[in-house]
């Protein structure tokens, strides 16, 4: 299974358009690229394996594994890359602006679903960002 991000770079933050499996889901916003600086920064373009991950914050979510210097990099809920990432990428059925999004929480849980039920089937799910 693979899950793709195709990203636009802009100063303020990165937009990517969203694929499972070549199928159009949404978008996703993440912080703009500051060389994969811990906190500040978005994650470099690569592939990498998903996990499943819960926790009381975010629920049941994603955890992007193997980021060559960052730690615990999730796809999780959050409207506004600035305010609420830290290097995380999040999910949103619409774009509102750069690094900004509208109703993260639904389509999270679709992506959620659609992964959960590929890790019920022992398939590994390869996310591939590039732009």
């Amino acid at each position: 299974m693979n899950v793709l991000l195709h990203r636009t770079y802009f100063e303020e933050g990165t937009n990517s358009a969203l694929f499972y499996n070549g199928q159009f889901l949404g978008f996703t916003i993440e912080l703009p690229w500051l060389n994969n600086q811990r906190n500040v920064s978005c994650i470099p373009e690569d592939e990498y394996e998903l996990k499943a991950r819960y926790s009381t914050k975010f629920g049941h979510h994603l955890h992007i594994a193997n980021v060559k210097g960052r730690s615990l990099i999730l796809l999780h809920p959050a409207n506004n890359a600035k305010r609420e990432l830290r290097g995380c990428i999040a999910p949103v059925t619409q774009l509102t602006g750069i690094g900004k999004g509208s109703n993260s929480k639904p389509l999270l849980q679709k992506l959620v679903s659609l992964c959960y039920q590929a890790f019920d089937r022992n398939e590994t799910i390869l996310l591939t960002i590039k732009s």
